[in-house]
């Protein structure tokens, strides 16, 4: 046996593997083969989408199921040794382990990250006989963490597991075990950020789990601010708990539980009598996990803080996906710097979220402003007040129909060029204005309308038809409603999956709000064909992605006067004030009874804007109606759309798919001379198709842009590298024309032939494919055996034959005539 020649399968199968059950690894509980960390980014251009293909770690060890403790990356024999460790060092950042071992059969390179801290070198050199055993790997990680016997009591616990394929990714991963690490340590107030669609309530589920089960937290309260968003995890996530698990709701925790879903305004209340949470002792609950922690539990003088502080010797863990950082409010100030953050960029990078295409449609009138002319009225008699009104008063202080059905315009002609079924979410300025973009949506989509009147829907929290379709419009397998007009009531805790459009055509200010918008769309369903969604953008409300605090890590912003901190009459570390949102008047299915108020800590507007807002009052000032002017006959027009992808870096960029292909491909080739090399010496060109699409290149976007009748060679070497074209049917022409043929006996000639006719209609992965000698015309020539074997005298001739017919169909030729 040449080792040298063995693949790396082989190299796993009889030399590593071998080595490591020898050690003392289960090869049941403890060893993992192909172990996919990253599903593949998801590439976007045009209206197509393709995942880009992601290796996976090719053994990961484990102490138990939850405890990843090593990698091992394998390569053939033909390679050096340690050739796999910077691979093997990515794969161990994932699962956050500090052994990394590389091999090629020979022996192993041992990259140990806690060796410095005892005077040993990083990297080793190991024979096969010396691999590690799991005592000697867990014993060195247990010193490197400093655990204590207490502290593995908490760590050791496993996830829960149902018996099927469904396990913790490698992030939720890493979260879980950094909690419950903190947790053990003593740590009380413990902060989670990841991203929406992520699965923050299916880790906060194994988190409580995990503690539940090691007997270290007995009672379990979950806190949010929507039934929604207590309901759905009672019914999946947190179903195991079954019979010890309870939804509190008529005002009343029932001690006989351990553990407690419940929405805030169902625990407390303005009146001393409506403080629920004060039926059971201080140090009833153990852990608390309160989801969207950005919202009522961010500022200290809340009355949802209230309970928090109420329970204040249990562990509380925060939820969120945009901590909540400003003069007002701050989720660090009460939790700490989080444990771990998983971000937008990190989903998309890993294909667990979906990316999206920016279109940014500016329209004349936003960026000129309007001005009334003296004395002019509003279709209501009311006098207009004289001044230049711009974007941000647009269906706010001034509605204007025309522009309300230009924008409406907009998002139809974007759908019926796409996909008129496409679950869409159009966000608006109040609860007024989205009603008018319905009724603007319904008159221009009649046809659809006809078939179904639920086509398109307001769904605010003053309406509740639209509330009851809610539910609905989430649901996948359910085709209505298509588009839903809003304002606040779907900016988060609303899981539509199935979502591919979203509209902003609403003032966004705020990068919290800004970032649980996008989330609508961010998650992915390929049972669904969802890979990617659109963001149209009217109000310019996507700049915001260049703000580096965006993805970043959440920071605390605080403005202050110099004199806050010189005099010292300000407080430096910030003064909270009372939280703006608003409560569960916005969901779904909540319903308030006179004990449990919609309003706990905001004027009741339904979460969208306030209709009676009447602006700032001075001292010297009367309270003035606000008004909002109506006018039509205004001319209002489109001045540009611009199409951004986000890129490889995280950044919007604008570029066609040429652009793309173009960056893509002197990435992999520095000149047209080593891509025509790669070409013309691949056995078969359909691998070199293949990397090229792995690398993110989408053929069939290519084919939109440039033209159908292209080979994937022509295609490259018009598009990157300007060179003039030839189509498939030219290159067959020109092959014809050498009568290269007449080498060959009669039947390969009729079938080479044909194999040139197939080339020129469908390409050259069509010859490539012995598969196409099983259909017409070849099957009148013979079976695919009798043509291979008779005509061409055997396998190894007839793929000589194939490799020729090649290479002259990409001879250089000139144009025919």
């Amino acid at each position: 046996m040449d080792k040298k020649k063995l693949t790396e399968t082989d190299i796993i199968t009889k030399f590593i593997m071998p080595s490591i059950k020898s050690a003392g690894w289960d090869d049941m509980t403890q060893i993992r083969q192909e172990v996919k960390l990253r599903d593949g980014k998801v590439i976007v251009r045009g209206q197509i989408g393709m995942r880009k293909t992601v290796k996976s770690a090719d053994i990961v060890l484990y102490h138990k199921p939850s405890m990843a403790l090593a990698v091992i990356e394998a390569k053939a024999n033909k390679h050096e040794v340690g050739k796999g460790i910077q691979q093997g060092l990515d794969y161990a950042r994932l699962l956050d382990v500090p052994f990394i071992f590389a091999s090629n059969g020979d022996g192993y390179i041992f990259h140990d990250k806690t060796a410095p801290a005892t005077g040993g070198k990083l990297e080793t050199e190991l024979s096969l006989d010396e691999f590690p055993s799991p005592e000697q790997l867990w014993s060195k990680y247990c010193i490197f963490k400093g655990y204590t016997t207490e502290q593995l009591s908490y760590i050791t616990q496993d996830f829960y597991d149902d018996g099927t394929d469904k396990a913790p990714r490698y992030y939720q991963l890493q979260a879980i075990n950094k909690t419950i690490e903190a947790i053990s340590k003593g740590e009380n107030r413990i902060l989670l950020v990841m991203a929406t669609g992520v699965g923050k309530t299916y880790t906060a589920f194994q988190i409580a789990w995990r503690l539940w089960k090691a007997k270290k937290k007995k009672r379990i309260l979950f806190l949010a601010d929507r039934n929604v968003l207590i309901d759905d995890p009672k019914r999946k996530d947190f179903l195991p708990f079954g019979d010890s698990m309870t939804k509190i709701t008529g005002r009343e925790v029932d001690p006989a539980y351990e553990v407690h879903l419940g929405i805030y305004q169902a625990l407390t209340g303005p009146e001393e009598h409506q403080k629920a949470f004060k039926q059971v002792s201080p140090d009833f609950f153990d852990l608390i996990v309160i989801d969207e922690c950005h919202r009522g539990s961010a500022a200290d003088d809340s009355s949802w803080r209230e309970i928090l502080e109420y329970f204040a010797s249990a562990t509380q863990i925060g939820l969120t996906a945009t901590p909540k950082e400003t003069d007002e409010v701050s989720n660090i100030d009460y939790f700490g710097e989080p444990v771990y953050t998983y971000s937008l960029k990190e989903g998309i990078e890993d294909g667990f979220l979906s990316p999206y295409k920016v279109i940014r449609v500016d329209i004349d009138l936003d960026m000129q402003g309007w001005r009334p002319t003296k004395g002019q009225t509003d279709k209501n008699g009311e006098l207009i007040d004289d001044r230049i009104y711009n974007q941000k008063d647009f269906d706010r202080t001034l509605v204007i129909d025309e522009r309300t059905q230009l924008v409406a315009e907009t998002i139809t002609s974007y759908l019926k060029r796409t996909d008129p079924m496409a679950k869409t979410i159009v966000f608006c300025n109040d609860i007024n204005h989205a009603e008018r973009m319905r009724r603007a949506l319904v008159n221009l989509n009649p046809e659809q309308v006809a078939k179904n009147e639920k086509y398109v829907m307001k769904i605010t929290g003053d309406d509740e038809l639209g509330k009851n379709q809610l539910e609905n419009f989430m649901n996948p397998k359910k085709g209505y409603p298509v588009i839903a007009t809003t304002s606040e009531l779907m900016t988060t805790g609303v899981d539509a999956k199935t979502c591919k459009l979203i509209v902003l055509d609403q003032n966004i200010q705020s990068m919290t709000k800004f970032k649980q918008i996008i989330g609508r769309g961010t998650r992915i369903d390929e049972k669904f064909n969802k890979l990617w969604f659109t963001i149209l953008d009217f109000k310019k409300a996507t700049e915001l992605f260049a703000d580096e605090n965006f993805d970043g890590d959440p920071v605390q912003v605080m403005d202050k006067k110099p004199t806050d901190i010189i005099d010292g009459e300000g407080d430096i570390d910030g003064e909270i004030a009372p939280d703006d949102s608003i409560g569960d008047v916005d969901s779904p299915d909540y319903k308030a009874t006179p004990d449990e108020p919609t309003d706990l800590d905001a004027p009741q507007v339904d979460g969208d804007w306030d209709e009676t807002y009447t602006g700032e009052i001075t001292d010297d000032e009367e309270k003035k109606p606000f008004i909002k002017f109506h006018i039509s006959g205004v001319t209002v027009k489109k001045m540009a759309e611009r199409v951004q992808y986000y890129d490889t870096d995280g950044k919007l960029v604008t570029e066609s798919f040429k652009d793309y292909t173009r960056k893509t491909m002197h990435a992999q080739f520095s000149s047209l001379d080593a891509f025509v090399k790669r070409w013309n010496e691949a056995d078969r060109k359909q691998t070199v198709i293949d990397e090229l699409e792995h690398a993110g290149i989408i053929w069939a976007a290519l084919e939109q842009e440039v033209g159908k009748e292209l080979d994937p060679f022509d295609m490259i070497c018009h598009v990157v590298y300007d060179q003039p074209a030839l189509t498939r049917k030219e290159r067959a022409n020109n092959v014809k024309k050498r009568n290269y043929f007449t080498k060959y006996s009669d039947t390969a000639q009729t079938v080479l032939d044909n194999l040139l006719t197939k080339y020129a209609d469908v390409g050259v992965q069509e010859i490539e494919n012995m598969q196409v000698l099983k259909v017409q015309p070849f099957t009148e020539i013979g079976s695919l055996s009798e043509i291979v074997k008779k005509g061409f005298g055997g396998k190894p001739k007839y793929d000589q034959a194939i490799s020729e017919l090649e290479a002259e169909i990409y001879q250089p030729a000139k144009h025919s005539a």
